[in-house]
């Protein structure tokens, strides 16, 4: 079997595809900074390499004799005040990885991008691949960076197979940070929830990395692919989180006011040069319904994604499993 190229090879989304690739056959190289963080998978035709991404001369040997590549890696955190750490990261090293996959003949690069790459929309008419990019979103340095990084990647379709996959929000096994299942722990077995008043598309992360394979494998060159699970309110997230673990909790929805005075302090915090999650816009953000759909992906790429108590489940057994929480 083809060998395949996978980066951030310890993060959720990252490990959830190395997994999934082992499983259908595939030989798989993990680039990693941290090879003891890796909480995956082990299998005799895995092989995890120390190296930065930011760092063309490691990339360029790990690339001679890789016909596939699945870039993941990226700089996720919102704490950042100056956008120049995500451009370096998500822009910068993204063009080189291309540049030196097509310099090593290597067959396909799917870039992971993020649904936050595009415009968000209603439960109704949720966005799309074809929905521009808005605010808040697009004051995102994340957001901002990955959707530059998307359009980098594109520019390289003459020159080699380009498919790129745009997630939304992930649950499910292997978040070791914890990452995305933060909002997990904000919920798994309180008494009293506090829930933003927006909400967002919740996709299980294994269905997420069938769909980064299915996208290497069968993915349109120069197309992108929203991976997109259930439009939930955050209220109603903690909800099926509840009836999950047959509790009755009281959830109490958070007036956007009060988000965006803690955004606003934030905003001192960050002119005094504090790394915070706190800004103005990250508030902002948890009080839209940030909603998508995955029909292209039904229709071109021939996969569906379950609702979200799958992932849900999957995490928290995950989390049971790490000792993250009591069993």
């Amino acid at each position: 079997m083809p060998k395949v190229l996978v980066t951030g090879a310890n993060g959720l989304l990252a490990t959830n595809v190395i997994r999934y690739l082992l499983i259908s056959g595939y030989e798989v190289c993990g680039l990693l900074r941290n090879p003891s963080k890796y909480n995956g998978p082990r299998h005799q035709k895995l092989s995890l390499i120390t190296g930065d991404i930011t760092n063309p001369i490691q990339i360029e040997e790990i690339l001679s004799d890789c016909n596939y590549v699945i870039h993941v890696a990226a700089l996720t955190s919102q704490s950042f005040p100056d956008y120049k750490k995500y451009e370096e990261v998500n822009v910068t090293a993204t063009r080189n990885l291309l540049k030196l996959s097509v310099r090593n003949k290597v067959e396909k690069f799917v870039f992971v991008s993020s649904a936050n790459a595009f415009g968000y929309g209603t439960r109704k008419i949720p966005g799309t691949e074809e929905t521009p990019i808005k605010p808040p979103f697009s004051k995102s340095f994340y957001a901002r960076s990955k959707a530059e990084a998307q359009e980098e990647v594109l520019k390289f379709q003459n020159q080699i197979a380009i498919s790129v996959v745009n997630p939304t929000f992930i649950i499910g096994p292997y978040d070791a940070k914890p990452g995305s299942g933060q909002i997990i722990l904000m919920g798994h077995r309180k008494k009293i929830i506090f829930a933003p008043p927006g909400g967002k598309n919740f996709v299980n992360a294994t269905d997420a990395a069938k769909g980064v394979v299915a996208a290497m494998e069968r993915g349109k060159n120069g197309q992108a692919y929203l991976l997109a699970g259930e439009n939930l309110t955050f209220r109603g997230f903690f909800r099926k989180l509840a009836q999950i673990e047959k509790r009755h909790p009281l959830i109490i929805t958070i007036p956007p006011f009060f988000l965006n005075t803690a955004g606003l302090f934030g905003e001192l915090l960050r002119f005094l040069k504090i790394n915070t999650q706190l800004s103005i816009t990250n508030t902002k953000m948890l009080c839209v319904n940030n909603f998508y759909t995955s029909t292209k992906v039904k229709k071109e790429l021939e996969i569906s994604f379950n609702g979200i108590e799958k992932g849900i489940k999957e995490c928290l057994a995950w989390f049971r499993e790490a000792g993250v929480i009591d069993k």
